[in-house]
């Protein structure tokens, strides 16, 4: 950057509304040489998605129409930059609606993905209408009311993409267009069914899908809706925006504590190409006034996560979004995933349409929660105990309640959903082996030959909190090895099918204070079978460009973390995993590891304790573990007891 810091306003990322600007141009510039001679496609480098090579040409004019519109509509559409987008963005649209002209867009009743696109193009149209739409031909108005009316009764899955024709639908409504009362109250009865406690929404009514779409679709689309939409009332009751608000704005009050002091957020869950776009619901609440959170502390958060990216790689020296986190990682592109997609991280730089005379952008910026203290959180919905230290600056996910699948499911886990933990510091390995085989934060039983079982099914029995500011959290389910080699379904987050052979009902918790994890596991079954070879333990993915040190027994160590496992109980056997170019967060992986000696006891009570922290940490004493009829207890060295209630199996 250009741009000097301003760190009296910015104390914490020295970034200014300047610096946005200089980003949001510089990304847009970079694209100049992909446009196609009229610009309604951008033909970015990179393999073709699923969906072919037109679909993706659009999704380059679309998502860079996001950025494009935010930065128009936060200039109020004058001066040199914002009237260069207006003619570079009317001219793609021209073009694009035009069924004559060879760079016509793939309607959305053909093609599943404009339905996508078309969303992004409707939403920034009503942003920016009084100087883009409003000063398009007739001829144009009439074509792209045209193009986007094929979305009118089509079949969209019951997901955030409910909220695209809300959008589509709602902009031909106020463009004097056709549009359906029917297809928008369906559409909100589909969202009303999302919608778990605290503010959280999963991305799917039938499955645990919980991720980074509920802030970046499911609070950013209702709440612009309101917004930009003359809706509320005729459309949208307004106790019932009032609800979203509210939602939003305790989701927030969560949200921002997943954030690391790094300004990464939590890697978990799908679409992770879209990097900054955790950025979006931030935003959201400062320019609709829902999101209940101080504008310092909400520029604080999403400066920070840009900046995160901008320092290290993203975009890259051309000013291009590619497909991975901080680099170029072709292993993180889902069958969906195009190569334009990375540009709905434009949803992040939401904030761009606030005008810069706006508190959120002339407040100082306020420490994370990260950087004011330790963190300790139940997050309901999803089944996560979030904690961190601040000394540490890094935030840790206990996960007992999502997997993107459902209750009895013998589906394989998905890496990026059914681990037992999450940080915004690791990742769990994306491809090799352990897909197929759970090796990171995982309670695994191993068959003779050394195969893993999955725990995508689990049945989330208690989050919450202990006496003396303790968390805890208990899933159970019956584990299964699946041999999945034979699904080549399409990846959108959920594990693969394929073969079962039903292992052990596991009873597995998660007991934590002050950033220590003691896991507690149980194993029942009628009884143990003989390929049973063990149960094993495995702790948090430690990545390096450098081979991570290994320290004694079940620790590894690298750029400044360490993870490491002790065996609390019934765990003797000890080790590190390691793996290559399997992250996208550096060339080798290390994971530690405990292990039964032997097929793993029937009924008793196994524990490890589990950590993740920063170099150096003096160690102190473990607690102690002691099993009771109706669970655990934990002994800590500080006198405090922790009772953990362990329910019995069902009749397995």
């Amino acid at each position: 950057m250009t741009h000097p810091e301003d760190r009296a306003l910015s104390p914490h990322t020295g970034w200014t509304r300047a610096h946005w600007t200089a980003l949001a141009d510089h990304m847009l510039d970079a694209l100049a040489p992909f446009r196609s001679p009229r610009g309604a496609r951008y033909a970015l480098p990179g393999p073709d998605s699923r969906n072919g090579r037109a679909s993706d040409e659009l999704e380059g004019f679309a998502r860079s129409f996001l950025l494009a519109g935010f930065r128009i509509a936060g200039e109020h559409g004058t001066g040199p930059v914002a009237s260069a987008l207006l003619e570079r963005y009317a001219e793609g649209i021209a073009a694009g609606t035009d069924p004559a002209s060879p760079e016509f867009w793939p309607r959305p009743d053909r093609t599943g993905q404009a339905k996508v696109e078309a969303a992004s193009i409707a939403l920034i149209l009503q942003m920016t209408k009084p100087w883009l739409w409003d000063h398009l031909d007739d001829a144009v108005r009439e074509r792209t009311v045209a193009w986007l009316a094929t979305v009118i009764g089509q079949p969209y899955p019951p997901i955030n993409w409910v909220w695209f024709r809300v959008t589509v639908e709602s902009f031909l409504r106020e463009a004097g267009g056709p549009w359906s009362r029917e297809d928008i109250e369906a559409d909100l009865a589909v969202h009303a069914g999302l919608r778990r406690p605290d503010g959280w929404l999963t991305d799917h009514a039938d499955l645990r899908a919980y991720d980074h779409y509920t802030g970046w679709a499911l609070h950013l689309y209702p709440m612009l809706w309101t917004h930009a939409f003359d809706v509320t009332g005729s459309l949208c009751p307004p106790a019932l925006r009032d609800t979203w608000a509210a939602d939003l704005a305790r989701y927030l009050d969560d949200a921002v504590r997943l954030i690391g002091a790094d300004g990464s957020p939590l890697m978990q869950g799908r679409s992770l190409v879209y990097r900054f776009a955790a950025a979006a619901p931030l935003w959201t609440g400062a320019l609709t006034g829902a999101g209940g959170l101080p504008p310092g502390l909400t520029r604080r958060a999403a400066s920070g996560i840009l900046r995160h990216f901008a320092d290290r790689g993203a975009p890259d020296g051309d000013g291009l979004l590619t497909l991975g986190w901080h680099h170029a990682w072709p292993g993180m592109r889902q069958s969906y995933s195009g190569p334009a997609s990375p540009y709905w991280a434009a949803k992040g730089m939401l904030g761009l349409a606030i005008p810069a005379e706006h508190p959120v952008w002339t407040a100082p910026e306020e420490p994370l929660p990260v950087e004011s203290g330790d963190v300790a959180r139940v997050v309901r919905a999803p089944g996560w105990l979030v904690t961190a230290r601040r000394d540490d600056g890094f935030v840790k996910v206990l996960n007992h309640g999502t997997d993107h699948d459902r209750a009895g499911s013998e589906n394989s886990d998905s890496p990026l959903y059914a681990r037992l933990g999450y940080s915004t510091a690791t990742l769990p390995p994306l491809t090799g082996p352990t897909v197929a085989d759970p090796f990171d934060n995982t309670v695994a039983v191993l068959d003779d030959r050394g195969r893993a079982t999955h725990r995508a099914g689990f049945t989330p029995l208690r989050t919450g909190t202990a006496p003396g500011g303790v968390l805890l959290a208990v899933s159970a389910g019956r584990a299964h090895w699946v041999d999945s080699s034979g699904d080549d379904s399409a990846d959108h987050g959920s594990g693969r099918s394929g073969a079962v052979t039903p292992g052990p009902w596991l009873t597995i918790a998660s007991v934590v204070r002050d950033g220590t994890e003691i896991r507690l596991v149980r194993v029942d079954a009628p009884r143990a079978e003989p390929g049973w070879r063990a149960l094993r333990v495995g702790g948090w993915p430690l990545t390096a460009e450098d081979a991570p040190a290994l320290g004694p027994g079940a620790t590894a160590a690298g750029n400044g973390l360490r993870s490491a496992l002790r065996d609390l109980r019934g765990l003797p056997l000890h080790g590190v995993h390691t793996e290559r170019g399997t992250s996208p967060l550096g060339a080798r992986t290390a994971v530690p590891w405990l292990a039964t000696e032997g097929p793993p006891p029937l009924g008793e009570l196994l524990a490890a304790a589990v950590d993740l922290d920063r170099l150096p940490r003096p160690a102190g004493p473990d607690p102690s573990v002691v099993p009771e009829a109706s669970g655990a207890v934990v002994h800590w060295p500080d006198g405090l007891t922790t009772r953990v209630p362990l329910p019995p199996p069902p009749a397995v």
